[in-house]
């Protein structure tokens, strides 16, 4: 792919806000703020990595589910990116997910107004609108599929963080845009929020190949679409952000291939594979073991998370780069910084 002209920063002396911007998106929206000659980011987050701060990054500590964090963090603020999250698929962390992504974008986009904030861009995901059980490639304009999403406390949780975030911003004079990347990869997720799966994979923990398809999308070319929201991004749009879909059999394939892992061999239809995910995920907690693998991921994998990005392409530049690469960096990342390399292959 040919390689893509940075971005030249040219804005006032007020700051750019970004929660979560210790995380994987985060970080990578991070480097390519200052790689644009950003001089005035601000990221709030628990701590800040010393090259953020040698590279001019103003830390500031707190949690967005604080109101005298977010009331503090928000002045002289011109743009806020709302990355901080937390992704799990356990059943039982529905409460904290809502905590923050609900209560904490709500307290945000409210301190946010009360300090005149004028661009307020939130990360969501692509699984409050591209969920289908037939594999048909969804766009924006098809409606929330929220009888299914919401079988998943994070995807509920990332739909009312939405509707809470269009709530606040629902008159004019700021303007709030909504990107919804896919299953993000690629290298740097050191706290393993997406490319678990990957690891997984390649640990040989999935029992099973099932029988629906995903979407995936380079963190890196997520981080670019977000930088560009802040000068393209219309008022109250939502933008979906993705490379690829393949069936979870194509993915796999893929990544057999890149990693010289064997893909799992035994294929079971859907019905039996959330059934008999469910059933070993309760025998391992009724003795009080973590199982080795979420029973709801499997049930994930039944469905299709198909969609088109041409929207983000036209509005936002977004561009994906061959799917290949942002696998191959994921398979050496995680075999480098969790499993070694040479490690199952």
């Amino acid at each position: 792919m040919a390689a893509k002209k940075t971005k030249t920063l040219t804005r006032s002396e007020k700051k750019i806000l970004i929660t979560g911007g210790t995380g994987f998106l985060g970080t990578h929206l991070v480097r390519q703020f200052l790689d644009a000659g950003a001089k005035n980011l601000r990221v709030m987050a628990s701590s800040v990595p010393v090259w953020m701060t040698d590279a001019g990054v103003e830390p500031f500590a707190g949690s967005v589910t604080r109101k005298d964090d977010v009331a503090a963090a928000t002045k002289n603020v011109e743009a806020i990116y709302h990355l901080a999250g937390k992704v799990s698929f356990a059943y039982d962390g529905a409460a904290q997910m809502n905590r923050i992504h609900v209560e904490g974008t709500r307290l945000l986009a409210e301190a946010a107004k009360e300090n005149k904030v004028k661009n307020f861009i939130l990360a969501s995901s692509s699984g409050t609108s591209a969920i289908t059980e037939d594999g048909e490639i969804t766009d924006e304009t098809f409606p929330q599929p929220v009888e299914i999403l919401t079988k998943w406390a994070y995807y509920a949780s990332k739909y009312y963080q939405e509707k809470t975030a269009l709530q606040v911003f629902k008159d004019k004079g700021e303007r709030l845009v909504i990107l919804n990347p896919s299953l993000l990869l690629g290298a740097g997720d050191e706290r393993l929020s997406s490319t678990k799966v990957v690891l997984d994979f390649m640990a040989k923990k999935l029992p099973i190949t099932p029988t629906g398809g995903l979407n995936f999308v380079d963190a890196r070319d997520a981080a670019a679409a977000f930088l560009n929201a802040l000068d393209k991004g219309r008022h109250g749009e939502r933008y979906l952000l993705g490379a690829v879909n393949w069936t979870v059999a194509e993915f796999f394939a893929r990544l057999e291939r890149l990693s010289g892992v064997s893909a799992p061999l035994l294929k079971v239809p859907k019905a039996f594979a959330i059934a008999g995910s469910n059933f070993i995920s309760s025998l391992y907690k009724t003795f009080e073991k973590r199982p080795p693998f979420e029973a709801s991921e499997v049930e994930m994998g039944e469905y299709f998370w198909y969609f088109d990005s041409a929207k983000a392409a036209e509005e936002l530049g977004f561009e994906a780069r061959d799917p290949a690469e942002t696998l191959s960096d994921t398979i050496k990342y995680l075999r480098e910084n969790f499993l070694g390399d040479g490690v199952f292959n």
